[in-house]
């Protein structure tokens, strides 16, 4: 497997693109401040936007901007600049799901990329083909394609068209995203990034003639009809390459900084591995669990995931404790606390070098110096010895006492 694959992590804010890249992400994605699917996201404005470019560029790595709505005519005469605008500052490829948008990007944004967004429902060559004559350069795949079907779409496409295919996070119940059942039961539309998600809903079954009478669907009464699981290929990154897949998207705009940082780490060390056909080591799959998430499997890519009915809330049973902020070769570290833990804490050290260290919280400090049994105030400075050196942006993180969903 010689040849380099990409992985793409998402960015809601600096804050998660900073852990993202840290961590080993080769382009990270993000919306600005218009014409992106995540509304509820923290989007980037024009001067965020601006340091998200020169800080990634400065570690090597591409700014993906989504421009993937459906734009209303009121909304075309403000494109053109805002194409112009990203081109300026230097973004590397716009995300788009609109055959107009991508004929307007030709012509005001030329010098950037041209990715077809996973929203167009992208599952076979020869639309492939189509979108790479009219400018593509990459498409993001419906994550409704089979395996099999991507081999066939790499062999039937141009060489140098990318293809990128979603590998971790939520899955949508409809095809590629195309859902009107936010908008029909709550007016915010899901193709124009406000889904408030209903399919994740717990649903009862109510006759015409009895209203305001709820029967139960399964045994234990309601049930959570539409949800999905998540989606996790760690251990299948070999078959993903051989296939012909160049880009390895991760989904979670709107999730944790932490979840940026340990889902994008794993997924590193597991190209890594692949690419030179070592056997992946199990620590990273069992990264992937340590993160909020809901019951995982393989997505469409062996056949259908199936449903997961029993509940819709996301199992977590690790948190942050703290974020390093400087640290010397002894280990003699300086943090910032993001949730509560205290002196004899079983605690893990998570680094982009190695696998994570298990340890004990010993003597813990405050900013000033003083001694101190816990840190119970969010984003307080605490001084404490680490069982190795650690890098800034290291995570020291905790098992939840009672692991539980939430």
């Amino acid at each position: 497997m010689a040849q380099r694959v990409e992985l793409l992590s998402p960015a809601g804010d600096l804050e998660r693109l900073r852990m993202a890249l840290h961590y080993g992400a080769d382009a990270v994605y993000l919306s600005g401040r218009e014409f992106g699917m995540r509304s509820s996201a923290v989007c980037f404005n024009d001067e965020n936007l601006k340091t998200a470019v020169t800080e990634a560029h400065a570690k090597g790595a591409k700014v993906y901007v989504t421009c993937n709505t459906l734009p209303r005519q009121d909304e075309l005469m403000r494109l053109p600049d805002y194409l112009s605008f990203l081109q300026e500052i230097g973004v590397d490829a716009l995300i788009i799901a609109d055959l107009g948008v991508m004929k307007l990007a030709g012509r005001y944004a030329p010098r950037l990329g041209r990715h077809v967004s996973t929203q167009l429902g992208v599952i076979n060559s020869a639309t492939a083909n189509v979108l790479y004559d009219m400018g593509a350069d990459t498409v993001v795949l419906a994550r409704e394609t089979p395996l099999e079907d991507i081999r066939k779409i790499r062999a039937e496409t141009p060489k140098d068209l990318k293809i990128e295919a979603f590998v971790h996070g939520a899955m949508c119940v409809s095809f590629s995203g195309r859902c009107l059942l936010s908008n029909y039961l709550t007016g915010r539309d899901a193709n124009r990034g406000q889904c408030a998600q209903p399919c994740r809903w717990k649903y009862y079954l109510v006759e015409e003639k009895r209203p305001g009478e709820y029967y139960e669907i399964s045994e234990d009464g309601g049930t959570y009809i539409f949800n999905s699981r998540d989606m996790c290929m760690i251990e299948h990154l070999p078959e993903l390459i051989d296939a012909g897949v160049s880009s390895f998207k991760i989904e979670g705009r709107t999730k944790s900084a932490y979840y940026a940082a340990v889902i994008t780490n794993a997924y590193r060390h597991a190209i890594d591995a692949a690419l030179r056909g070592e056997e992946l080591n199990r620590v990273w799959v069992e990264e992937t669990e340590k993160v909020r998430h809901r019951p995982y499997s393989t997505g469409f890519f062996f056949g259908k995931p199936g449903q997961y009915v029993a509940a819709s809330s996301y199992t977590s049973t690790y948190e942050v404790a703290a974020v390093v902020e400087s640290c010397d070769e002894e280990g003699n570290a300086v943090l910032t606390q993001r949730n509560k833990f205290s002196r004899g804490d079983a605690l893990e050290l998570l680094s982009r070098e190695g696998c994570p260290v298990a340890f004990t919280a010993e003597e813990m400090f405050d900013g000033e110096g003083n001694a101190i049994e816990c840190a119970p105030r969010a984003v307080m400075t605490v001084r404490m010895k680490l069982p190795r050196y650690a890098e800034p942006l290291s995570v020291l993180r905790k098992v939840r006492e009672e692991p539980h969903f939430s």
